[in-house]
């Protein structure tokens, strides 16, 4: 071989690591451990080019719905090489226990898995069938690792990128994302039994997913395993009472040591272990609680079902971390990393005037999913979704029209008079049922999902909708782009999707927002791209 020849092909090998690198990530729900919403690296999507966005490709995937439960938000891997050659791929979690690879340039089919689960003792939902409190199947979003010194900040990881899933019978998954392939054999990481995992999150190479509604018998709380123990044991933290069901299940420190959940309904009483309706933060190393924050109604919480139901997101403030959340009670809580309520646990930094859901209702109302969190020219916002019409004591400074379905509200927390206070800034145009936003570059994408989201008959008859009768009475989806600053509508999606989503988010990258719906129909809309 001469020296010419050699010389091209050690550069062709030794550029593969930086070309691997081009092209924006969104590993994990939210793009960031801490949940944040905010893709930071986007670079096509701005508000000048916002006149050229339409829906690039569509494509229907064959995914049996579970109840109301179909398609996850996707997760991005900017460049891939795969046996096909370098691509941009969407990573597509369906609730029938399938993993879909697709060409995101094209919208194709790289690879699908389906995991081939035996049906639960008993049936699922304990022989009631599929519900849309408890559906089985994949419920849980995965999470990608890049490959150990591709991307920033991945110092160690795998050889190669590996997407890890929980399929419905709890056990994790490690696939291959070139080809789908195992990397190797599943283990147990959430017990058996059909249960509820969310999100899952991986940081410095431990993975963890939280578990709610008591589903299939599996207790509520936290299941850690660090990839790097060759017997892959199970860490758990059981919250001894409430479900822990935020959609992005759970947030991490900036300095990866704590990790926050918010708890559902049930008993507070720190003696006997039972921690519902709370801020919880635990060691991100072995799951032991450090603190907590209950507030001083959670009896009220618990008496009317107004859970503590979002996934708290994790942000920098002057020198420390705040954590931010809310429920259905229709608050917003700030806390501070270094004491989450005080001496006695019941004294947050911040507790806000009820912002929505003046009827007490525990099914359509209130913040629902998780908070969103991005900064501008130093000043820290802060986004919520809200369902049904902000409360009537409740003001922003600027308006976008009456909001009697939902609402994105935006907050700039701020210092005033020596204390941390959240200061209500906008308030969106009229959406049903909205799911948490991401923001890049300026612009808040909020999606309303056009669920049917009530709960209990209209009627007054006892008993709770079918996931059939509230599929039935949904609408459809819309996405809508709006100014960061102000919450003008700066552009919508109009009738481009036919269907509605249940309780999943939204995803930015390279220029492309991803969605969705319960028919199974996976969107793109974004900047054309000259091929």
């Amino acid at each position: 071989m001469n020296r010419r020849r050699l010389l091209a092909i050690t550069v062709v090998l030794t550029s593969l690591p930086l070309i691997a690198q081009r092209g924006t990530n969104w590993t994990t729900w939210g793009g960031d451990p801490q949940r944040t919403g905010w893709q930071r690296n986007e670079t096509k999507l701005t508000p000048s080019g916002l006149k050229t966005v339409q829906l690039l490709w569509k494509i229907k995937l064959e995914n049996q719905p579970k109840a109301l439960h179909s398609l996850h938000e996707p997760l991005i891997l900017g460049n891939a090489i795969t046996p096909h050659g370098f691509k941009e791929l969407a990573i597509v979690a369906g609730s029938d226990d399938n993993i879909y690879a697709l060409d995101a340039d094209l919208g194709r089919i790289v690879w699908k898995r389906h995991f081939q689960v035996p049906p639960p003792a008993g049936g699922e939902n304990g022989g009631r069938g599929s519900h849309w409190l408890c559906p089985g199947g994949l419920t849980a979003t995965p999470v990608i690792a890049p490959p150990a010194g591709r991307g920033p900040g991945v110092a160690t990881g795998p050889t190669v990128p590996t997407l890890y899933t929980l399929a419905s019978d709890g056990m994790l998954r490690q696939i291959n994302l070139a080809n789908g392939e195992d990397l190797a054999p599943p283990v147990q990481m959430v017990p058996k039994g059909n249960g509820k995992p969310y999100s899952l999150n991986l940081v410095d190479g431990v993975l963890y997913t939280a578990t709610g509604q008591g589903c299939g018998a599996v207790p509520n709380g936290i299941y850690a395993i660090n990839l790097a123990d060759p017997t892959k044991a199970v860490t758990k933290f059981e919250t001894g009472s409430g479900g822990i069901w935020g959609l992005a299940g759970t947030a991490m420190s900036t300095d990866k040591a704590t990790l926050y959940v918010e708890t559902g309904d049930g008993t507070s009483d720190p003696a006997s272990n039972r921690y519902a309706n709370s801020f919880v933060a635990l060691s991100a190393k072995d799951l032991k609680l450090k603190d907590w924050y209950t507030p001083t109604n959670w009896e009220w919480i618990y008496k009317r079902d107004l859970d503590m139901n979002v996934t708290p997101v994790v942000f920098p403030f002057k020198g420390r971390d705040l954590i931010a959340g809310s429920g259905k009670e229709g608050r917003i809580y700030l806390l501070d990393s270094k004491s989450l309520g005080g001496d006695d646990h019941e004294t947050p930094l911040f507790r806000s005037p009820l912002i929505a859901n003046e009827d007490v209702d525990f099914q359509s109302k209130g913040v629902w999913g998780a908070l969103s969190t991005w900064e501008d020219a130093g000043t820290r916002w802060l986004l919520a979704p809200v369902w049904g019409p902000r409360h009537p004591d409740y003001k922003y400074p600027v308006s976008n029209g009456a909001n009697p379905q939902g609402s994105i509200a935006a907050f700039k927390v701020e210092e005033q008079n020596g204390k941390t206070t959240l200061v209500p800034a906008w308030e969106s145009r009229d959406m049903l049922s909205p799911a948490p936003v991401a923001i890049a570059n300026g612009i808040v994408w909020a999606l309303a999902s056009g669920e049917f989201t009530q709960q209990a008959y209209l009627n007054g008859s006892a008993g709770l909708y079918s996931a059939e009768e509230r599929a039935k009475a949904s609408s459809k989806a819309i996405l809508y782009a709006l100014d960061a600053r102000t919450g003008k509508e700066l552009w919508n999606s109009g009738d481009a999707m036919s269907s509605f989503t249940h309780y999943y988010g939204l995803t930015i990258a390279n220029g492309r927002v991803y969605i969705g719906t319960f028919d199974g129909t996976f969107y793109c809309f974004g900047v054309p791209m000259e091929h």
